[in-house]
């Protein structure tokens, strides 16, 4: 999911289109594999075991963190993130915490971190980000595979925008 846009204004106009498109890919996926009398799990650990599981990673930017950019910006979004872990959690997916438990490149459910580069913590920030002037996009890595992706880019949405006030 890549919820970018020309302006921090109409950031949830790229979120409504990556949502879209992901319905509509997997309406296509199932009906494909049904021909074949397969079906597509998306549940975020549909195998136990000693494994990560299967996340659907949100990557979201806007206006201002493409084009304002700053580490102190970067910054303050992030610690707005962990402010609100539960709301995230909430829409981020069912069973999601058999998926994150702090192994296999996952943060536990109920902590939060951030770093650059850092394919464990709950947001990575791209280490492209730092090299071209602290600007440009975000990782959330806790969405699980089943999560609504409407819900996601809303909570991301909603998140982001506060930590401008």
């Amino acid at each position: 999911m890549h919820a970018a846009s020309g302006s921090s204004k109409s950031f949830a106009k790229g979120a409504k289109k990556a949502g879209d498109e992901l319905w509509v890919a997997r309406y296509l996926l199932d009906r494909l594999t049904e021909s074949y009398g397969c079906y597509i799990e998306y549940h975020p650990k549909p195998v136990k075991g000693d494994w990560n599981g299967s996340g659907m990673h949100a990557n979201f930017s806007d206006g201002r963190m493409r084009d304002e950019g700053g580490e102190e910006l970067f910054t303050k979004i992030c610690e707005e993130f962990g402010k609100n872990i539960k709301k995230h959690m909430d829409v981020y997916g069912e069973y999601n915490d058999q998926r994150l438990t702090g192994l296999h490149e996952t943060q536990s459910i109920d902590q939060f971190s951030y770093g650059v580069s850092d394919r464990g913590a709950s947001i990575r920030i791209p280490v492209t980000v730092p090299e071209d002037g602290w600007v440009g996009r975000l990782e959330d890595r806790r969405p699980a595979s089943n999560g609504d992706p409407y819900k996601i880019g809303a909570v991301i949405i909603s998140t982001t925008k506060a930590s401008y006030k």
